[in-house]
């Protein structure tokens, strides 16, 4: 924090304000970190050292006009084809950007092992053609599960992706910074790969809202968010609900968000598997403006993983909004809450009795699952993206000599 504190202070605006391109995906794009890029846009658009703010976004089928008051929206390339790196070098060049920060993990550009790699390389193609570039990069293939995760189940197929992981990772690193958001990344970087150009920004609260008063007459709301399928999967959460169910523990389960890009069609079928059971309910895609909501009506939120790929978006929107926590102990999940001081009940991965008594426990009590929910929200709270977005910017100006 006092770093960032620091960075606050030190940069400064170049006569014209500098022409920052961000490559992200952007509602109303369905595509994984487009609500980080809504955000990360916002934040950034209302610094007075950003004259312009160009979001190089995927294609989406119709014109955004929700944008910061300096921004302008390119269309810049299409979840997975492989033609995106080449695509976003021309647009960038066409933009005339003095910088370009690009928001991304592992399969931003593509749910295809192939299209995925080939995204990644963004950084060496911006850096061939002379424009600086700072990736925001939100996973590291050095601390997923490949198995765990969805990935692979042949372990020769493993060791062979793990390689190639490894090798897009020196491929990003090309870039003139690399930015991510948990301290181990930072460690595995320098240590692994001998990087001297990362730096940590944590994750960043998305807002601020008000405190919410949780009424305790209704049953509780359990709550689930996310894109399912793949290493998130909900059947351990409404198995625990049946068995809380049998015990008389009245409870209302709201899973909400769409399939994994690689597992389309799953949510339908959890859908017929699970349609006779009571007190279950599935929202489909979240709007941007119905995320509030979503959230605020939730007492608890659960994360049934089986592994992780990155620190949590999730869980930190379910802290902002003052929401107990309930995921495993495993991963990133487990580190963040470390890191960052989130409280959380946790059970074992994919163990439904373990998860069920874990929601018993505090169901059964609701003066520590409010109490949960406060430290929650002061550790979801605590570094907010406005402030994260000052220290990209001092990043951002210094790749491209105008700090």
């Amino acid at each position: 924090m006092k770093a960032i504190e620091q960075a606050v202070h030190t940069t400064a605006a170049g006569p014209d304000g500098l022409r920052l391109g961000l490559v992200t995906a952007y509602p109303p794009s369905q595509t994984t970190l487009n609500e980080y890029g809504y955000h990360l846009a916002r934040h950034l658009g209302a610094k007075p050292e950003v004259g312009e703010l160009v979001i190089l976004h995927d294609d989406v089928p119709a014109p955004i006009t929700d944008l910061p008051g300096n921004a302008r929206a390119v269309p810049a390339w299409r979840y997975g084809s492989l033609l995106n790196p080449v695509r976003i070098v021309r647009a960038v060049r066409a933009s005339r950007a003095d910088v370009v920060l690009v928001n991304a993990h592992f399969t931003s550009f593509g749910a295809g092992k192939v299209a995925a790699a080939l995204g990644l390389l963004l950084p060496l193609l911006l850096r061939v053609s002379g424009t600086p570039s700072v990736v925001l990069l939100h996973n590291l293939v050095d601390t997923v599960d490949l198995e765990q995760a969805g990935f692979s189940s042949n372990p020769v197929l493993t060791r062979i992706l793990s390689f190639l992981g490894r090798l897009v990772t020196r491929l990003v690193l090309v870039a003139d910074k690399v930015c991510v958001t948990m301290p181990q990344y930072v460690d595995v970087l320098r240590t692994k790969y001998g990087a001297r150009n990362v730096y940590l920004a944590p994750h960043g609260s998305f807002e601020e809202p008000d405190p919410i008063e949780r009424g305790r007459d209704a049953a509780p709301s359990l709550l689930a968010f996310g894109k399912w399928g793949t290493y998130k999967k909900v059947e351990v959460l409404l198995d625990a609900h049946e068995i809380l169910r049998s015990r008389g523990i009245d409870a209302e389960v709201v899973i909400a968000g769409t399939d994994s890009h690689n597992a389309v069609g799953y949510l339908a079928g959890v859908k017929e598997k699970y349609r006779g059971l009571p007190g279950v309910s599935f929202t489909g895609y979240v709007p941007e403006e119905d995320v509030p909501g979503v959230f605020g009506a939730a007492d608890v939120a659960v994360f049934p993983y089986t592994s992780t790929t990155g620190s949590s978006g999730v869980l930190h929107q379910a802290g902002s909004y003052g929401c107990a926590v309930v995921l495993p102990d495993i991963g990133d999940l487990a580190e963040c809450v470390r890191e960052e001081g989130f409280a959380a009940v946790t059970f074992d991965a994919g163990d439904a009795e373990d998860l069920a008594l874990a929601l018993q426990a505090l169901l059964d009590e609701p003066d520590r699952m409010i109490a949960m929910g406060e430290a929650n929200r002061a550790a979801a709270c605590g570094i907010p993206l406005a402030d994260v977005a000052d220290w990209h910017l001092a990043h951002l100006q210094e790749a491209s000599g105008r700090a």
